[in-house]
């Protein structure tokens, strides 16, 4: 995807730059230093972990779904009822047809399938879509961490034939810190220069998956969908095992060109850059028109492939993007079970 670079901007920054100076003195640029993970955390835990933690109670179980399940009750067979839950060794005793009821086991273990690839980077604001998925994962592992499940974690570059970083599950606030801190930093792929052409491929990360979480969990894909076609097929296949949840990063700046003069974008992943003009209206209006229809294409996608999708924006704060999704998804489940009851 294009990153954009406002050429004005730019040069009026550096001529004052040049001007604050000294004679004879080389104007150096400062590197940002690197967020510290445990302040990162602390900050994550007072202004967004407290606050989603106050509001979902109640809603835990309409998120996530385990993966044991523990019997609760016995009760006389319906017509709606699956029977594959037929106990038949009561069934034979009291001659009537009796089903088991299951209470499901909370704990679960979760997975993210993190892209980080260069799209991710861009950013036209103070939060780059990188740093929305690094507080996106800390804040659901965890609350999902102090219930007692297991965090995993998958890091792809997109430059690779595999993920760079693998983490297996566990649990625990080393755990977690130890997570954030490799989010933070650069993959070890990070320096290698991206080849002409090449963009990002989903289908790599996601048959990873497919090969390396044998057990049913929840599987975070946290993405910005900025790749090569063809990634809804193994999305739905892995959504069969498994409980999936898409998590897309956005940044308003990629739906619409702003009217601004000339641009010069590049390519976050293959480097390509080109000057366009802000001011031409024709323009504006075919990169809206193209942003619409990958925005169709996306959505189509992933209802084709039986996958939720939680949308964050870098310019929305994290916990309303949350509740937002918790509210739809509990919505659609008491829909869906008000239906099932209705048929029956």
């Amino acid at each position: 995807m294009f990153t954009f670079l406002r050429r004005r901007l730019t040069e009026r920054a550096e001529r004052a730059a040049g001007q604050q100076a000294a004679p004879g003195l080389e104007v150096q640029a400062q590197v940002p230093a690197r967020p510290n993970p445990l302040q990162v955390l602390r900050r994550l835990e007072w202004t967004v972990i407290k606050r989603l933690d106050g509001q979902l109670q109640g809603d835990y179980r309409s998120l996530f779904r385990g993966a044991g399940l523990v019997l609760a009750d016995l009760r006389e067979y319906q017509s709606h009822d699956d029977v594959r839950h037929i106990d038949w060794n009561v069934t034979a005793r009291m001659q009537t047809p009796y089903v088991r009821e299951h209470q499901e086991d909370r704990e679960v273990a979760a997975w993210f399938l993190v892209d980080m690839s260069g799209s991710v980077h861009f950013g036209s604001g103070a939060v780059s879509k990188r740093q929305l998925a690094a507080e996106a994962v800390t804040v659901l592992a965890r609350l999902l961490s102090q219930h007692g499940n297991r965090v995993g974690v998958m890091l792809f570059s997109g430059t690779q034939v595999r993920a760079e970083v693998l983490v297996p599950a566990r649990s625990g606030r080393r755990h977690l810190l130890h997570v954030l801190q490799l989010m933070l930093s650069d993959l070890p792929t990070a320096g290698t220069r991206p080849t002409a052409g090449t963009t990002t491929d989903l289908r790599v990360l996601l048959s990873q998956a497919q090969a390396v979480i044998r057990r049913r969990a929840s599987i975070f894909l946290v993405s910005d969908f900025i790749t090569q076609p063809d990634w809804h097929a193994p999305l739905s296949q892995l959504a069969r095992r498994h409980e999936v949840v898409a998590i897309r990063l956005r940044d308003r700046l990629e739906q619409e060109i702003p009217n601004v003069g000339l641009l010069l974008m590049q390519d976050a992943e293959t480097g390509e850059q080109l000057l366009v003009d802000g001011n031409d209206a024709g323009f504006r209006a075919r990169f809206a028109h193209i942003a619409a229809e990958r925005e169709n294409l996306l959505r189509q996608g992933l209802t084709r492939a039986g996958v939720d999708c939680l949308e964050l924006t870098t310019d929305e704060p994290l916990d309303q993007a949350i509740l937002r999704f918790t509210q739809l998804r509990k919505r659609a489940s008491q829909m869906a079970q008000g239906a099932g009851a209705a048929r029956a």
